[in-house]
């Protein structure tokens, strides 16, 4: 693995720098985390481009991981935007794109601008729509044992011992959370973006906990239904981070769906 900074410039905000970890070579994916940062998809990263041969690219949102946040980057449009710099900048065809959680609503955004670079999205336990009688759960106020409760099949196996972690850690959660609520606001919604979703090209996978309670199975299957064409998996004993709790079963289906016919 590498990690890499660049220097992007993007259109309504100026010059900025992207961090990303570059494993493995051969079809590209570009993996995107959630609010809990580059460390919720590491693992999956080393995973996928082990199964090869695949090239991941994982960048970190900035703000997240230590990162500096630009002011003028705001919204999940805006991320979007830049990792469309991004896979221009590196030159990539043929991408699949892999989002969890609020990564799933950059990939959809991603996928809205029509890149020609990308061949399929898998959109992972996604946030971003508003689905009457199942709203998206506010995790700001949570504790990290409410939050391991809501996001796990099995919590016990995930939880954090609050008085184990680090005045250091504790600082970079904090900054976590604060720049997922800049992108995503208060209610991690936008209320235009699931009419917005029928303009999706690129054949798409909806991959779903069927034990998420941070944004449920009727939300998935919504999500999926507003995309033409979309296939959805609902994934057993898993909630909302499939890479963490289960990962070769959403490696079996992101890969199935990558080497498809209808994705390329």
């Amino acid at each position: 693995m590498t990690t890499a900074t660049l220097d992007l410039t993007l259109a309504g905000v100026g010059p900025l720098t992207v961090t990303i970890d570059d494993r493995g070579e051969g079809r590209p994916f570009l993996l995107l985390h959630g609010g809990g940062g580059p460390q919720t998809v590491a693992g999956f990263a080393e995973l996928l481009a082990a199964k090869g041969p695949a090239r991941v690219i994982t960048p970190t949102h900035p703000g997240f991981g230590g990162t500096l946040h630009p002011g003028a980057l705001a919204g999940v449009a805006g991320l979007a935007a830049l990792y469309r710099e991004l896979l221009d900048r590196l030159g990539l065809e043929g991408v699949t794109v892999i989002g969890n959680s609020i990564g799933g609503w950059i990939a959809a955004e991603l996928a809205l601008l029509g890149s020609p670079r990308i061949s399929a999205v898998a959109l992972v336990d996604a946030v971003g729509i508003e689905v009457e009688g199942h709203p998206v759960t506010d995790i700001f106020p949570l504790s990290l044992d409410e939050l391991a409760r809501l996001s796990y099949h099995d919590p016990a196996a995930f939880r954090i011992d609050p008085a184990a972690i680090t005045e250091a850690q504790r600082a970079g959660m904090a900054a976590n959370r604060a720049a997922l609520q800049m992108y995503g606001g208060a209610r991690m919604t936008d209320p235009s973006l699931r009419g917005r979703l029928a303009a999706i090209a690129a054949p798409t996978l909806v991959v779903w906990g069927e034990a998420d309670r941070i944004v449920d199975p009727g939300y998935g299957r919504a999500y999926a239904a507003a995309i033409p064409g979309a296939r959805f998996e609902l994934l057993a004993e898993t909630g909302h981070l499939p890479q963490l709790e289960t990962p070769e079963k959403l490696l079996r289906a992101v890969w199935d769906f990558a080497e498809a016919p209808a994705a390329r």
